[in-house]
């Protein structure tokens, strides 16, 4: 039997910095805010994560012949040590009443199946989470005991589930790059590969109300980061990243204007 686990979030905001997990609902009502990408998380076969990440996202078999099971996550998608661009300098969140569905199930991740859940109850090193005995008991049994957010995130990755689904499977069969790419990712001896790419891919199977709004607000984030990011060796991949996707929507948005 899982132990009681106490937690509770004292919104010292050390957590909210780097890549942000979005619901598709949520990346597209936020695109004015983050940075958008999708990343691909190859996961293998005895992971802890295998079969819920096969759940919400696929499997595919490599070239050296194993299977894994793929993540597929929209993110805000912005340098690890970059904080959330809606933090405040209190280190509360700007957007609270409307802040991601993330964001609202931390520390679980339903991404993991619900008896897993209770190593995500340890604070990493510098967060200031409170587990205290004054804090209240928020996992016992293995189950997740307020689960109202959990189960809100679940209901939002199973809906998105068939659309990223189909996203992939035309990825993989346009560009024989992905591919490789995702075994590179899966064979990395970290266990913590990923493979990037551009929000732009997606834009095709929403609607053209949705995507007219969506690349209007885009732009201006990502030439915002591309200019943060600019002359920064540190930061080189980000900044390509976000040229090469400004480069994709520039054309979009010209169309949307002039339509």
């Amino acid at each position: 039997m899982t132990a009681d686990r106490r937690f509770a979030c004292t919104a010292c905001g050390r957590c909210c910095t780097g890549w942000l997990p979005l619901t598709l609902g949520d990346a597209l009502r936020h695109a004015g805010r983050f940075p958008l990408a999708v990343v691909w998380t190859p996961i293998r076969q005895g992971n802890a994560e295998f079969q819920a990440a096969s759940r919400f996202g696929l499997t595919v078999r490599l070239p050296n012949r194993k299977t894994v099971a793929v993540r597929l996550m929209p993110t805000a998608y912005q340098p690890k040590s970059f904080p959330c661009p809606e933090l405040t300098p209190a280190g509360l969140c700007g957007i609270h009443a409307d802040k991601p569905a993330r964001c609202r199930t931390m520390p679980f991740f339903p991404y993991r199946e619900e008896v897993d859940q209770a190593d995500l109850l340890i604070p990493r090193a510098g967060w200031a989470c409170d587990t205290s005995e004054a804090a209240p008991v928020v996992y016992s049994g293995g189950r997740i005991v307020d689960r109202t957010d959990f189960d809100d995130e679940v209901a939002s990755l199973k809906k998105d589930a068939m659309l990223l689904r189909m996203h992939a499977e035309v990825c993989l069969a346009a560009n024989r790059d992905v591919l490789p790419a995702l075994a590179r990712a899966a064979g990395d001896g970290r266990g913590g590969g990923h493979l990037v790419t551009g929000f732009a891919a997606l834009l095709p199977r929403l609607k053209s109300s949705i995507v007219a709004d969506f690349v209007r607000a885009q732009v201006p984030v990502l030439q915002r980061y591309a200019a943060l990011t600019q002359d920064d060796p540190e930061h080189r991949t980000y900044h390509r990243n976000y040229m090469d996707w400004l480069a994709e929507l520039k054309p979009v948005l010209a169309a949307t204007e002039a339509g």
